[in-house]
């Protein structure tokens, strides 16, 4: 019943936004890719530009000279080695991981290995030369670039989801507002039934039209009270107390005895006594009111229905089997709207409720149905989680 445009609104941006992202940054990526590529060229390109400048210098010394100074440049490295790869002279700050002649890469040290006509250089067979570097500038400017495209797109769709959901907003407020107004109007008169019913069968006794009409009218409370619940959910907080389970579930038996009667139903109980359990009566009601009325709308006339109440080895199990048309899809049931019996009335939110109560506070539930035989919905509290 709760609208929040808010989070409406976060909720899609945030999947717009990882979906349009996917098609944004992929050709960024592309694009990063190419970068790399054409940086990786330049350094080596610069390399080889070192390599012929080291070349040159040696080819100019003179070999009467009594010293050779070898170039030294604050950017590159470079080192002498013979044919066995031992190294004659070295400037570097790492051993290189392979001597094949050509481009490679070692870590964020590039390298260049060039192969010397023998014993013509200071009897040195090879010459590395090696540069450190990182794409530091690509790299950042690739994350920026990603990180803008993801806030823009995320800022855009918060602000055109949260303007376009304004009107569903109002719309849901409206409605809500229209729903607990009727709900409001409906309890009145709904009271007054069941109040003036009671007191002309204490007066005049009962008949089976008094009967019908105080069974229709709880039969509407029941869906008064699921209705009630759902518009008060996330509102309103249901406080866990200590109830007698087997007391609180024989007064709602009693409740709905009279529309029993009607279809010639009996009810054969089976209540422990003295079971006790910390749990919401408001919870508690919905799960057993939704699971009583199912079992008494689909059971067959002049059949029973089982409820049993016991504990057993830590867990507390509620259980009521009917006599009637069984379900056909026992998965679809808990679904809000979905009714297998069209004819036989309600909204279908009853079983949507009991779902929701039992995931909430962690009951398993075991329904167990035979088409043209019967149901049966065995709910297990377990003891050691409260």
């Amino acid at each position: 019943m709760i609208f929040n445009t808010e989070e409406f609104a976060k909720k899609y941006a945030l999947i717009y936004t990882a979906v349009l992202a996917v098609l944004l940054i992929v050709p960024l990526i592309v694009y990063v890719v190419l970068l790399l590529q054409i940086d990786e060229a330049k350094v080596k390109l610069s390399l080889d530009g070192q390599v012929k400048h080291i070349i040159n210098s040696m080819q100019g010394y003179d070999n009467g000279a009594e010293i050779y100074h070898f170039p030294r440049y604050k950017a590159y490295k470079a080192a002498l080695y013979d044919d066995k790869y031992q190294t004659l002279f070295s400037t570097l700050d790492f051993e290189p991981n392979s001597f094949t002649e050509g481009f490679h890469k070692k870590r964020n040290h590039y390298y260049y290995i060039y192969t010397l006509p023998a014993g013509y250089y200071f009897g040195a067979n090879y010459l590395l030369v090696s540069t450190k570097h990182m794409a530091n500038k690509i790299y950042y400017f690739a994350a920026s670039v990603m990180i803008s495209i993801i806030i823009a797109l995320f800022a855009f769709s918060f602000l055109l989801l949260k303007n376009f959901s304004k009107p569903f907003e109002k719309l849901n407020t409206q409605l809500d507002n229209f729903i607990k107004d009727s709900m409001h109007e409906i309890n009145t008169p709904l009271s007054i039934i069941n109040i003036n019913a009671d007191l002309f069968a204490n007066k005049y006794g009962t008949n089976k039209y008094l009967q019908r009409m105080k069974s229709a009218s709880k039969t509407l409370a029941t869906i008064y009270n699921d209705m009630d619940y759902l518009v008060k959910q996330g509102r309103v907080e249901h406080k866990l107390q200590e109830i007698d389970f087997g007391e609180f579930i024989g007064n709602r038996i009693d409740y709905f005895q009279e529309i029993a009667n009607l279809k010639d139903i009996k009810l054969e109980i089976d209540i422990a006594e003295n079971i006790n359990y910390y749990f919401s009566k408001t919870k508690l009601q919905r799960i057993v009111d939704n699971t009583i009325s199912n079992a008494i709308k689909y059971s067959h006339t002049n059949t029973s229905i089982e409820v049993k109440l016991f504990k057993e080895k830590g867990v507390i199990t509620f259980l009521v089997k009917d006599y009637g048309v069984g379900i056909e899809n026992v998965k679809k049931i808990f679904s809000r709207y979905y009714r297998e019996n069209e004819a036989k009335g309600g909204f279908g939110i009853g079983l949507n409720i009991v779902k929701q109560i039992i995931d909430e506070e962690n009951i398993h539930l075991e329904v167990s149905s035979v088409l043209g035989t019967g149901t049966t919905f065995q709910y297990s509290f377990s003891i050691n989680n409260k």
